[in-house]
C-alpha cells in the first residue's frame, strides 16, 4: 500500500472585502475591521437587504492582461487574481517544476450570475442571436480552476467543488487528499464567489437568510441573540498545497501543516443543519481522527458562524458533540463577523485565517457579539487572544444540501 504524503501550506492568496492581499486582509482582521457597507453593484433600494461586504477597488489589469480579463468572469478574475499572489508567494519557479504535476482545485457556488442575468436580459430585449458566443464559458463554475489551470500552465488534475457554503473548505480538503495519495505534487486550491446580484441578494433574502439590519455594526453578529441572518460576501482565498517532500526539496518556507480533513452529509434538509448538529459533529471528529488528534488539543475552531438562527444553533451543538467537556475550554470564533459570507469562498479565505493565526499565536475575536445567546454558551472569544501558543486549529464550513466539511491545520515542526 502505497504510504499517505504529508501536506503543507506554502503560499495563500486572499481578495476579500477587507483587502486584496493576504497582508491587507489580516491587518483588517487584527484591526476588527467591518467590510460592510450599503451595496454598490446594483440599486438594491426595493431589497430587504441594503448591506454587502463588497470587495473594493478590484481591478483586473492589475493581476492579468485586459484581453484575458474580457474573458473571464468576476469570480474567474478573483481566483486568478488570488492565486497569483499564492503562487508568487510560495516561491514556486514554474518554469523548473513539472507542470503536470501541479493540479488545481478551486471551486465557485455559483459561478456568475451576473451573465445569467445580463443574458437573460438580452434574449428578452433583442432575441436568442444577440446572445455572446462565450456566454457559457464565462458562466460556469468550473472556469475558475480552468482559467487558473491556464493562465499558470498547470496540467495536473483540475478539479471543481460545488458544495455550497462549504465548497472552499472542501476544495482545499480534496487538494490535500491529491496530494497525500499521490496524483500531484503540489495543488493550488481554494473558493471564490461574486454573486452580490439581484438574484443573489433576492434569492438569499427571499430564503429569509439575509440580515434586514441597515446598521454594519448589528449586521453579521454571529452567536449574538439580536442575530437575523448573514451579510452576503464575495472574494477569494487560493492557498499552495505541496507533499512535504516536495516543499522540502525546493527549500520551501512552511507556513503550516494540513493534518486532517472531514466530509459528510446531514441527509436531512435543502437549507438547514442537522437540529442536533451530527453531521457537522462526523466531520471534525474524521478530521481529529485522521490527525491523531484529542479534542482537548484543539487551541482554536474558526466557525462557519453564519449569523442565522439555525446555523450558530446548530453549530454550537456540533463541536459540543465532538469535543465534549472540551468544547466550554476551546476558543472559537467567526471570520464572518468581519467580511460577512462570501459562500463558495468562506472557507478558503477562513482558512487563511487559520493559518495566520497559527503562524502569529493570534486568535481574533468574533466581532460585533454583544448580547449573549443562553442557546450558544460556549467561548465565542470577545476580544483578541494573543497570550497563548496555537498549535492545533479546526475550519468549519456547512452548505444548503446538508454538506459538513472540516479542516484540521497543525503549526509545522518539522
Amino acid at each position: 500500500m502505497r504510504e499517505m504524503k504529508r501536506v503543507v501550506v506554502t503560499g495563500m492568496g486572499a481578495i476579500t472585502p477587507l483587502g486584496n492581499s493576504v497582508e491587507d486582509f489580516w491587518s483588517g482582521v487584527k484591526e476588527q475591521k467591518i467590510g460592510f457597507a450599503p451595496i454598490t453593484h446594483f440599486d438594491a433600494a426595493e431589497y430587504k437587504s441594503h448591506l454587502a461586504a463588497e470587495v473594493k477597488d478590484f481591478k483586473a489589469k492589475d493581476y492579468m492582461s485586459p484581453k484575458a480579463a474580457r474573458r473571464m468572469e468576476l469570480f474567474s478574475q478573483y481566483a486568478v487574481a488570488a492565486a497569483k499572489e499564492a503562487i508568487e508567494d510560495s516561491g514556486l519557479d514554474l518554469e523548473k517544476e513539472d507542470t503536470a504535476r501541479i493540479g488545481v482545485s478551486v471551486g465557485s457556488g455559483t459561478g456568475s450570475l451576473q451573465i445569467v442575468e445580463q443574458t437573460t436580459k438580452t434574449i428578452e430585449e433583442k432575441g436568442p442571436k444577440r446572445v455572446k458566443p462565450l456566454v457559457v464559458p464565462m458562466m460556469i463554475s468550473n472556469m475558475a480552476a480552468g482559467n487558473i489551470s491556464i493562465a499558470f500552465g498547470l496540467r495536473g488534475k483540475s478539479i471543481n467543488v460545488v458544495t455550497a457554503c462549504a465548497t472552499g473548505t472542501q476544495s482545499i480538503g480534496e487538494a490535500y487528499r491529491s496530494i497525500q495519495v499521490g496524483e500531484a505534487d503540489v495543488m493550488v486550491a481554494g473558493g471564490t464567489e461574486a454573486a452580490i446580484t439581484p438574484v443573489g441578494v433576492a434569492g438569499f433574502g427571499s430564503l429569509t437568510a439575509l440580515s434586514a439590519s441597515d446598521d454594519p455594526k448589528r449586521a453579521s453578529i454571529p452567536f449574538d441573540k439580536e442575530r437575523d441572518g448573514f451579510v452576503i460576501g464575495e472574494g477569494a482565498g487560493i492557498v499552495v498545497l505541496e507533499s512535504l517532500e516536495h516543499a522540502q526539496a525546493r527549500g520551501a518556507e512552511i507556513l503550516a501543516e494540513l493534518v486532517g480533513y472531514g466530509a459528510t452529509s446531514d441527509a436531512y434538509h435543502i437549507t438547514s443543519p442537522a437540529e442536533d448538529g451530527e453531521g457537522a459533529a462526523r466531520a471534525m471528529e474524521f478530521a481529529m481522527e485522521e490527525a491523531g488528534v484529542k479534542p482537548e488539543e484543539i487551541d482554536y475552531i474558526n466557525a462557519h458562524g453564519t449569523s442565522t438562527h439555525a446555523n450558530d444553533l446548530f453549530e454550537t451543538m456540533a463541536i459540543k458533540k465532538a469535543l465534549g467537556e472540551h468544547a466550554y475550554n476551546v476558543k472559537i470564533s467567526s471570520t464572518k463577523s468581519m467580511i460577512g459570507h462570501g459562500l463558495g469562498a468562506a472557507g478558503a479565505i477562513e482558512f487563511i485565517t487559520c493559518v495566520k493565526s497559527i503562524e502569529e499565536d493570534y486568535i481574533h475575536p468574533t466581532v460585533g457579539l454583544k448580547v449573549p445567546d443562553e442557546e450558544c454558551d460556549l467561548d465565542y472569544t470577545l476580544e483578541p487572544v494573543t497570550d497563548r501558543k496555537v498549535n492545533y486549529v479546526l475550519s468549519n464550513s456547512l452548505g444548503f444540501g446538508g454538506h459538513n466539511a472540516a479542516l484540521l491545520v497543525k503549526k509545522y515542526e518539522g
